[in-house]
């Protein structure tokens, strides 16, 4: 992860590097059960990614919770991660 990169930056890196998903992808798009690849070990996988990148740790309902791109940068923000 670049540590460096703005915060949306670095969740797409996270879903790029858990997911194997091109970094050009269409982030909106991205949901579990519809993203190829996106299974439960990949999930684990994001899960830990995530929390690298910013240093926090996920509640266990967020772990369930986080189903989409868009549910992870609202989850994140909740995390004090500015996400611009």
């Amino acid at each position: 992860m670049n540590p460096t990169g703005t915060g949306l930056t670095r969740l797409q890196e996270a879903f790029v590097q858990a997911l194997g998903i091109a970094p050009d992808a269409d982030f909106q798009s991205i949901a579990y059960g519809s993203t190829r690849g996106w299974d439960s070990t990949a999930h684990m996988t994001l899960i830990a990614e995530i929390e690298a990148a910013f240093d926090i740790m996920l509640s266990s309902e967020e772990v369930i919770d986080l189903s989409s791109f868009s549910k992870a940068r609202e989850i994140v923000a909740r995390h004090g991660v500015v996400l611009d």
